[in-house]
């Protein structure tokens, strides 16, 4: 990933995170660099966090994946 593409990969990886989790995860942060990317928030449920990670992995396998979501 170039730090050039980042703007649009984030919107992207926050539209599918958002499609698939809808309101149950809140304050959505995306971080990214050019081998990593960082996801937090919070949510209610391990499920959810889950679903976010695998919205992440779906779109960029190959990237190293830190999901700092809190589920209270």
């Amino acid at each position: 990933m170039s730090p050039h593409d980042f703007p649009a990969i984030r919107l992207q990886l926050e539209t599918r995170v958002f499609a698939k989790t809808g309101s149950q995860l809140r304050d959505l942060g995306i971080e990214l660099s050019a081998d990593m990317v960082r996801l937090l928030g919070q949510s209610s449920t391990y499920y959810v966090k889950q679903l976010a990670q695998h919205c992440v992995r779906e779109f960029l396998p190959n990237v190293q994946l830190v999901n700092d979501i809190s589920v209270a």
